[in-house]
């Protein structure tokens, strides 16, 4: 995909992909030389390679679901290009190619522009850039809606029930 056409997309809630284990619908955030930036609900601060993405999805009707607020000042890593991007990213908890069998996860240990290495268990494993889809790591929004409430009333009961517990 050109940079020029995903530019028209920034702000907008797309779908990259049409199916299979990558595809994923969110906010377009930003657009660099070689990689984008999608808030997904689900994985968070999702950066795609734009030579392997297939077709980009606007809805005519905007109805792709999309359920977050962006925080006005919401902040993510941003560089000129995707190896300098994972370089800024090195030694932190990393989930390469989301979806399939060629997904890892473990910590960005090296980065050049031929492979990144990760740590995964007692292992180190050497992707080849070029074979790299996507990169998520630990940065999330908080979904708009009200999941709270519940979680506090369950966490009270069952404080309620062992204060009971300990009284008998």
């Amino acid at each position: 995909m050109e940079k020029e056409m995903m530019n028209l997309f920034v702000g907008k809630t797309i779908k990259v992909d049409r199916g299979g284990p990558e595809s994923r619908s969110g906010k377009l955030l930003a657009v660099f030389e070689d990689f984008f930036v999608l808030l997904t609900e689900t994985d968070g601060v999702v950066f795609f390679k734009t030579n392997h993405i297939r077709s980009i999805t606007e809805s005519a009707k905007d109805d792709i679901k999309f359920d977050i607020k962006v925080p006005e000042k919401f902040d993510f890593k941003k560089a000129d290009t995707f190896v300098k991007l994972l370089e800024s990213i090195r030694f932190q908890w990393v989930r390469i190619n989301r979806g399939g069998p060629e997904s890892f996860e473990g910590v960005l240990s090296e980065v050049n522009k031929h492979f990144c290495s990760l740590i995964v268990k007692e292992e180190v494993v050497r992707v080849s850039m070029k074979h790299i889809r996507n990169i998520s790591y630990g940065l999330k929004v908080e979904s708009s809606k009200n999941d709270g409430g519940q979680k506090n009333d369950d966490s009270d009961k069952s404080n309620k029930n062992k204060d009971k517990d300990d009284n008998e």
